[in-house]
């Protein structure tokens, strides 16, 4: 677990055999609504890049035009409506980019959808803090029910 997405090194990534990484969007690499990455997202995926670590945008979004135009902005793949936390998204994100589970990560902020899926197809999961709840009361349950999982993220991480 981790503060940001800009919190994960490319380095410690690359060094731990990490080449894929699969991004939730929303709250994990901008709040709700934004329609394209800002600057310390745009160096944190040049970064990865240069390290040898190829992102992938794998979201939930139900509007194809939101992950479309953010992954155009970023200059990556993407897969809209993947339907986490069933594997079926991450299998086609792995296959779309010839890795496979042993050397892909997923990071996102959802312990239901990103963490669950990404154990579901095998690979190593990174959950990060949700960058704004505002704006949706379902939002606030879902977090309340990942509130036990998530003390016990942060304490492993000390």
């Amino acid at each position: 677990m981790v503060a940001g997405v800009c919190d994960l090194r490319p380095g410690a990534l690359r060094a731990a055999g990490i080449t894929l990484l699969l991004t939730d969007l929303d709250n994990t690499l901008a709040p709700y609504g934004a329609p394209e990455p800002d600057g310390a997202v745009r160096d944190w995926a040049a970064a990865l890049e240069a390290a040898g670590v190829r992102l992938f945008l794998l979201s939930n979004s139900r509007k194809p035009s939101r992950p479309a135009r953010f992954a155009q902005a970023l200059g990556i793949p993407y897969l809209g409506h993947a339907g986490k936390p069933r594997p079926g998204g991450f299998f086609q994100a792995m296959d779309r980019m010839g890795a496979r589970a042993e050397e892909t990560a997923i990071v996102g902020d959802q312990i239901f959808t990103d963490i669950l899926g990404g154990r579901r197809a095998g690979v190593r999961t990174i959950l990060v803090e949700p960058i704004r709840l505002a704006g949706n009361p379902g939002r606030y349950v879902r977090y309340a029910a990942e509130w036990p999982f998530r003390a016990l993220s942060r304490q492993r991480r000390r």
